[in-house]
């Protein structure tokens, strides 16, 4: 037996169906890299789901070991991962990805290649026991100034992004792999991470119907299987709440106008939008109220008090009347439902391809400068110019040239640099060597941009690598584009400076 929070009548979650359901609908996390002994127990009176993140792999083999580990517990777990490729990877967060990201498959719009792209990392993850991957973001990066969706996205035009996303929904799920088309209604018009804050969209209607919701069609024409809400107010579709919160959103239009009947899943409630604004308690309970299905949490709150503090806030909810018992039950069977398409969906018998992910970097290369450019011989300096990564990238990744051309020319030098000495602190750690500045996105930071003044006039056969959205001028001896920071955009860039 249970006691809800507050001393209110007990339950048997083993027969207390509201409270079967609340645990159904949730998605939370855990550490370490087997399933601590609360998230069986949990599996065993009624979750459904549970969300990996880099913390919880370590190896291919170890992932399938620990997703066979709760499959023996729940044979029809719903496993899910946050793994985009490119910037943002789970499965190789330690060394960088085999993908490029969105951006890097946009600026190639090749709709084939983009969907072998995905239908290769979900082989991958169906090879390790993943069968849900919150992706792809079909955000249009209509902002330049986004701060956490830039390379997530495959660019700055609706039908491009359109096109692409559905052919990454079509990839994907034909490995196996249900895909999770986020952040609707649209995320790319911010200049707020909505880890940290709630975000703002003050665009027209009729202006967000044509271009921030064109992805979202495509999506749902080619079967994505889920959707995952933004924590974004978007007072043209709804002044009062934030989409994830708004029955106006989620069920208005996404069911109503869309005709979306997938599953609906949050983006993670512990994200300070929601968390410092309503609480993931009360959060939870408005957005399974305004329509979502299953509630994403466990980026940074991993443990069974959550678990059940966010079970007991449900079904307080439902006897107290606030959230309609039959709400939850449709919540709950739409993450059955989900989980059995899974359990069905074995992917199509295609041989491995590990070297889509290098050919389509090789591909997104933009290069500006190469007719006079003499390849590198001898090791170079590379000075990396970065800022702090967002909360969706990790700061675990590596990122940038200097691993990739340390293989190619062995004795290659590399430091990372920041502020507004950035500049000549690069030039004295260089020394003679020749440079290799590396930056991401430097029309967002002008003391990036004075970094650059600094070693371009001192230096001016110093070589630009940029690894963000490229929208500030190309310049320098040498300048490579790689719409992304992926491991394969390193080595795609590395090639090109030693002429490989």
């Amino acid at each position: 037996m249970t006691t809800l929070a507050g001393g209110t009548a007990a339950f048997n979650p083993e027969k207390d169906g509201p409270a079967r359901d609340a645990l159904t609908v949730l998605q939370p996390g855990f550490t370490g890299t087997t399933a601590p002994d609360w998230l069986l127990r949990r599996l065993g009176e009624g979750l459904a789901s549970v969300g990996l993140f880099g913390r919880n792999i370590a190896t291919p083999e170890q992932l399938a070991a620990l997703t066979a580990q709760l499959r023996a517990e729940r044979d029809d777990v719903l496993v899910a991962i946050d793994e985009e490729g490119g910037d943002v990877t789970r499965l190789e967060v330690r060394g960088g990805s085999s993908f490029p990201g969105n951006h890097a498959l946009g600026a190639v719009d090749d709709t084939e290649l983009t969907r072998a792209v995905a239908r290769e990392l979900g082989r991958r993850l169906a090879a390790c026991g993943v069968n849900l991957n919150w992706a792809p973001s079909a955000d249009v990066n209509s902002n330049p100034a986004n701060p956490v969706i830039g390379v997530r996205s495959f660019g700055a035009d609706p039908g491009l992004v359109a096109r692409h996303t559905a052919a990454y929904v079509t990839g994907l799920q034909s490995a196996g792999v249900a895909a999770c088309t986020k952040h609707f209604p649209g995320h790319g018009d911010t200049a707020v991470d909505s880890h940290h804050a709630l975000p703002r969209i003050d665009a027209a209607a009729d202006l967000l119907d044509a271009r921030d919701l064109a992805p979202f069609r495509a999506a749902i024409a080619a079967g994505s299987r889920a959707v995952m809400s933004a924590h974004i107010v978007v007072p043209a579709l709804d002044p009062d709440r934030p989409a994830t919160l708004s029955p106006r959103i989620l069920t208005g239009l996404l069911r109503g106008e869309l005709g979306y009947d997938g599953l609906i899943v949050t983006d993670g409630m512990e994200m300070r939008a929601i968390a410092d604004t309503y609480g993931i308690e009360r959060g939870s309970v408005l957005a399974i109220a305004a329509g979502a299905d299953a509630i994403c949490v466990g980026g940074g709150l991993a443990d069974d008090e959550t678990v059940r503090r966010l079970r007991d806030a449900l079904v307080a909810a439902v006897r107290s009347g606030e959230l309609p018992e039959e709400r939850l039950a449709d919540a709950a069977r739409r993450v059955r439902e989900l989980a059995s398409w899974t359990a069905g969906a074995a992917g199509a018998a295609t041989a491995p391809d590990t070297e889509v992910g290098l050919r389509a970097a090789r591909r997104a290369l933009r290069v500006t400068g190469g007719a006079s450019f003499t390849p590198l011989t001898e090791a170079p300096y590379v000075a990396s110019f970065a800022p702090v990564a967002n909360i969706a990238v990790g700061d675990e990744t590596p990122w940038g040239v200097a691993a990739e051309l340390a293989r190619l020319l062995p004795g290659t030098g590399t430091g990372g640099f920041a502020g507004e000495t950035a500049g000549p602190d690069a030039l004295a750690a260089a020394g003679k060597r020749r440079i290799v500045a590396v930056v991401r996105d430097e029309h967002r930071h002008p003391w990036m941009s004075a970094a650059l003044d600094t070693l371009l006039a001192a230096r001016p056969d110093t070589v630009v690598v940029e690894m963000g959205v490229p929208q500030a001028p190309a310049r320098g001896a040498l300048h490579l584009a790689t719409y992304g920071a992926a491991r394969v955009c390193g080595q795609a860039a590395a090639e090109v400076i030693a002429g490989v």
